[in-house]
């Protein structure tokens, strides 16, 4: 899986939060909003990170219309476990890294777990 730049992450926070498709005009705005200070992010710029996110498949571009239109390829969920499992399958030993996982995880967090993996037997 591709890593993120800073700006990227950015953008990628924005179409995760925005629950609707957004043309690179209103990232840019929001982009603007978000920066310290108001830190001005050039139109192109912000065309270019979401043509690099399209190319490692983090964004959709809707081109059906003007100004064409972007959104996550998958939710932030589904970006976070995909991590997860890229993670897990760099160990050497997934037991392990499972147990110290699940060691570490708060007891609602466990009790989350559990349940999601009991549904999952039961299914």
């Amino acid at each position: 899986m591709a890593t993120l730049g800073a700006l990227e992450r950015s953008v990628m926070d924005l179409l995760w939060s925005a629950g609707a498709p957004m043309s690179a005009s209103e990232l840019r705005a929001r982009l603007v909003e978000r920066s310290a200070g108001g830190k001005n992010v050039a139109a192109t710029t912000v065309l270019t990170v979401l043509s690099r996110l399209e190319a490692k498949g983090f964004v959709l571009r809707s081109r059906h219309q003007r100004p064409h239109l972007y959104e996550a390829s998958l939710s932030r969920a589904e970006h976070t476990a995909d991590l997860m499992l890229e993670v897990l399958d760099t160990s050497s030993d997934r037991d392990a890294a499972l147990a110290r996982f699940v060691g570490t995880v708060s007891t609602g967090e466990a009790a989350t777990l559990r349940r999601l993996l009991d549904e999952r037997r039961l299914a």
